[in-house]
């Protein structure tokens, strides 16, 4: 049995030739046009003498040409390693010699980084914005490919690096039928999308949750993709007006930014039928909040790279719980489980741990992490989490980020949202920090709504009149802005 992950984009381009698959601003697409690119790219692969199986990294933000070297690199039968753009130049060289990549394409916005990173792994550059053979659109003229280079279910499609907050990330093999079962999920089992939706995307294409839910997805659909390479509310409100968006998906603090931001007028967001919240825990109040500005309901998931990354949601045709993570999606299945890996019973707080068609093959080059992580069949999230006698999820924590205080668990999404509901927080986050007779202690860093004021002894007595006394924070940190991640997920790690 063969299969492909390119076959989305060849079946569209043979279903819809004319239709625009991608725009950006005035640019645009048609599938016709991106399946050419995509065949000149995967010849242009195996002329330079890249062979199937063989890894090519990529490291492009969101613009055209990042989905036509994805499908050209699948179609030469080849793995994508996709890059954050946002990394440092010996981070790349981490990535580029951990995969084994025998080729860098990237954009020219990034050539200083990029330049020095390639240079100290020994890996040629292919530029989107360059001239000559080294660019993109000399790649995409040669000859096109005749057909997909075909490939085994089980084949590498996409080496996803983890985020590393655990030290180096580490790269998991997602395979063509982990990303083609995922994408299946999506469209059309969680959202009821048809070939006319638009999708806009903010979350980065490099980023499993802006690949699966936006990227393919939208392809597998014969549908439309807006770009924004760079994300701001303001971008994103005239995107959507102006292309009459159907489906926005995106991280808490998105829709966050898009609540509150101030403008000279009202966008009309009408056509917007489907929101999806994922990457993090969306805060109850930041929904409530958005969905009465906006008459659409935000669906949230639940997944990891390692999980393609779809594992659960709150589908459109099952109740919604707001602040759970919903439901396994179709052909997964989730526990919750003790430190032994033991199963527990609904309602108690244990680790999230999932099994189906969507789980990573492994880790590269790591069997014993690898090992560790999908021992006895189940991949282990590291998040806790509880399963509710209906059968849906809601993460409590990761296990990682659990504060130990006192002898007593204190899980930080739970004062997180404790601190969402004051109306004059805008951000918060919540770690733990070392102190001599607690072993740890709480601390919330906040960044306050403009023009609102709150000191520390005020947050501190709206926490401990809602939290047990082991709970509540005792130190408080204002900062203008939380730092976060290319996804826009608050950086818990460069808090302290």
């Amino acid at each position: 049995m063969q299969l492909n992950l390119g076959v989305i984009l060849r079946e569209s381009a043979s279903a819809r030739p004319d239709h625009i698959a991608i725009r950006l601003n005035e640019q645009t697409l048609s599938y016709a046009e991106v399946d050419r690119q995509a065949r000149g790219i995967a010849t242009a692969l195996l002329e330079r003498g890249i062979a199937p199986g063989q890894t090519v990294a990529v490291l492009i933000p969101n613009v055209p040409e990042f989905t036509a070297v994805y499908f050209g690199i699948l179609y030469a039968g080849c793995t994508v390693v996709p890059i954050n753009v946002l990394l440092t130049a010996p981070e790349i060289t981490y990535h580029l010699e951990d995969s084994g990549a025998r080729l860098l394409i990237a954009h020219s916005f990034f050539a200083e980084s990029v330049r020095a990173g390639a240079a100290a792994a020994g890996v040629s550059v292919i530029w989107n914005g360059g001239e000559g053979e080294d660019a993109i659109d000399a790649m995409a003229a040669h000859p096109p490919l005749a057909d997909l280079h075909p490939t085994l279910p089980t084949d590498t499609a996409v080496i996803l690096y983890t985020s590393g907050t655990t030290g180096k990330p580490k790269g998991a093999e997602l395979t063509h039928s982990n990303l083609f079962l995922n994408c299946s999920v999506v469209v059309p089992r969680l959202l009821p999308i048809e070939s006319d939706v638009v999708m806009i995307a903010t979350l980065p294409l490099f980023h499993s949750f802006g690949q699966t839910a936006v990227q393919n997805a939208s392809i597998a659909a014969g549908g439309t993709i807006t770009m924004l390479p760079r994300f701001t509310p303001e971008d994103a409100l005239q995107i959507m007006e102006r292309d009459r968006v159907t489906v926005f998906a995106g991280v808490p603090t998105m829709y966050f930014a898009l609540l509150y931001h101030e403008s000279e007028r009202e966008y009309d967001l009408s056509a917007l039928e489907h929101c999806m919240s994922g990457g993090a825990p969306m805060p109850v109040e930041i929904m409530k909040a958005f969905e009465k500005k906006y008459p659409v309901k935000i669906l949230e998931g639940y997944g990891l790279s390692e999980t393609s990354p779809i594992a659960s949601f709150n589908v459109a045709d099952h109740p919604r719980h707001p602040g759970s993570i919903g439901y396994p999606v179709w052909g997964t299945e989730m526990r919750i489980v003790d430190d032994e890996d033991r199963p527990l019973p609904d309602g108690e707080r244990g680790e999230i741990c999932i099994r189906g068609h969507h789980i990573m093959k492994g880790y590269l080059k790591r069997p014993d992490a690898t090992k560790e992580t999908l021992r006895g069949g189940w991949f282990h999230s590291g998040d806790i989490g509880t399963r509710s006698p209906e059968g849906y999820f809601t993460i409590v924590d990761r296990k990682k980020d659990m504060i130990l205080r006192g002898g007593f668990n204190v899980y930080p999404r739970e004062v997180e949202e404790v601190l969402y509901t004051h109306e004059a927080i805008a951000e918060a986050a919540v770690i733990g920090v070392p102190n001599p007779e607690k072993g740890e202690e709480v601390k919330a860093v906040i960044a306050i709504v403009p023009g609102a004021e709150l000191s520390a002894e005020d947050v501190i007595a709206f926490c401990k009149e809602r939290l047990a006394a082991y709970k509540y924070p005792r130190i408080v940190e204002f900062m203008d802005s939380l730092p976060k991640g290319s996804t826009g997920k608050i950086l818990k790690r460069e808090l302290s």
